[in-house]
């Protein structure tokens, strides 16, 4: 009895063995945890694991216009971004920049943390400002906050796409070879901020701050 005692319930009575006794412990206990490793750890770890995956996204998943632009571009009927301009339509899908830019490339220019003030104390978030360019006259910047880094990076790129806007450029002084640079002197103005660009030789190359010379590189 004492042995079937210390084998089945992993305890052995009084008046059994030392040995068989603690040998008996040992070994239920050692079920025990086998049990509870199989119940709770691996078959709940599958269960959740089987609710909580995400549908992969296909990459070769055909885009599907909401648009009347997205249509046309869809079907085929407009081939570039200089016709959408030459009309002013306004563009509402970033798909629509996809299809007709293929080349167009992104870069994260800074990721900041913004805070507000609530009455249950600060609310932080995080606000992206990325930049694209496909470095051949078109470029756009978006700005996105978010309380997630990786989702306000998708909505700038997003926005940065939907705001990409054509790059005119133009000559120093004899008009040889290719555009290298901007057509006359041009100044923008934002708050307290003033850009200047000024034309330059040909390869005089970016003479300029580092962010707005990745700006630059962007646009061509």
């Amino acid at each position: 009895m004492s042995e079937r005692g210390g084998t089945r319930g992993g305890f052995g009575t009084r008046g059994g063995r030392g040995g068989e006794g603690g040998r008996g412990r040992g070994e239920g206990f050692r079920g025990e945890g086998e049990g509870r490793g199989r119940g709770r750890g691996e078959g709940r770890g599958r269960g959740r694991g089987r609710r909580g995956q995400r549908p992969k996204e296909d990459s070769t998943k055909s885009w599907v216009p909401v648009t009347k632009l997205g249509r046309l571009v869809n079907d085929g009927k407009i081939h570039s971004l200089e016709e959408i301009y030459l009309f002013s339509l306004p563009i509402k899908e970033a798909d629509i920049i996809d299809r007709l830019l293929p080349g167009l490339k992104d870069e994260v220019l800074k990721i900041m943390p913004v805070q507000k003030q609530t009455r249950a104390g600060q609310r932080t978030r995080f606000k992206a400002i990325v930049v694209v360019g496909d470095s051949n006259g078109h470029i756009g910047l978006g700005v996105k906050c978010s309380k997630e880094v990786a989702t306000a990076i998708r909505g700038a790129i997003i926005l940065a796409k939907l705001s990409v806007i054509p790059v005119r450029r133009g000559y120093w002084g004899n008009k040889i070879g290719a555009p290298h640079t901007v057509p006359c002197k041009v100044t923008g103005e934002c708050g307290s901020v003033l850009v200047r660009l000024i034309p330059a030789p040909r390869g005089t190359s970016l003479v300029c701050a580092p962010v707005p010379k990745k700006l630059l590189q962007m646009a061509g």
